[in-house]
């Protein structure tokens, strides 16, 4: 369990810039998945379920202006910055694990 903060940038205006904190890494991909989840609802309200695959997400977070996250380190008391492709890597890797149970 790592506290996380997420950063995200939608656009290139300053002002389009929020933030969240999650209580592990993993919460923290789940908010990656649902942002993109509640950007599909507000694109296709009259669609009663909503399905995508892992390349629509990739490409989705490859159009946002920014997205990071903050991830806490124990063991040096501080937090380490993260990129979209670590985040995208890290992602994958959650996705492909839930598949598999």
């Amino acid at each position: 369990m790592s506290h996380t903060i997420l950063l995200v940038q939608p656009s290139s205006r300053p002002d389009t810039r929020t933030y969240s904190d999650y209580e592990s890494l993993n919460e923290c991909l789940e908010g990656i998945c649902k942002i993109y989840e509640e950007h599909l609802k507000r694109q296709n309200p009259e669609c009663p379920s909503i399905t995508y695959d892992i390349s629509q997400l990739f490409e989705f977070i490859d159009q946002l202006n920014d997205l990071s996250c903050l991830v806490f380190q124990k063991n040096i008391g501080t937090y380490g910055p993260h990129n979209k492709d670590w985040l995208k890597e890290k992602i994958y890797v959650m996705l492909r694990n839930q598949a598999g149970r």
